[in-house]
């Protein structure tokens, strides 16, 4: 067992507002999401059994990203046009140095804008 590599996944929600500027559709006028987001990390087992406590992972994520996010105009917040996918690269960026910092890889996150629709961010090998 000791050269199986663990993977830790948390789950989170919020919810905040856009509009796609220039977009020929619907989606250009202002509108919000409950968006899903999942971050998946992976990391040595520790003494305590354990790759990171999902406490402390929470604490990261809600610290660097969803209190910055939640209930917000992303475009206002975001120097990007905010699709779900920027808005992934962007959660990618902010968090990958927290992540770090536990002695942790960011593996992936997934970022729903429905309950059927997503984006997959998964590092590459």
């Amino acid at each position: 067992m000791a050269n199986k590599k663990m993977y830790l996944t948390k789950s989170f929600t919020f919810d905040s507002a856009h509009n796609l500027t220039g977009y020929a559709g619907s989606c250009e006028n202002l509108h919000g999401h409950t968006y899903k987001l999942e971050v998946m990390v992976s990391g040595p087992l520790s003494e305590e059994g354990m790759v990171v406590d999902f406490h402390d992972l929470k604490t990261i994520v809600n610290k660097n990203i969803i209190e910055k996010i939640d209930h917000r105009y992303l475009n206002e917040l975001l120097p990007m046009r905010t699709t779900c996918e920027n808005i992934s690269l962007w959660i990618w960026k902010e968090l990958e140095p927290y992540i770090e910092l536990i002695n942790c890889k960011l593996e992936k996150i997934s970022l729903y804008e429905t309950a059927d629709s997503r984006v997959d961010i998964v590092r590459e090998k």
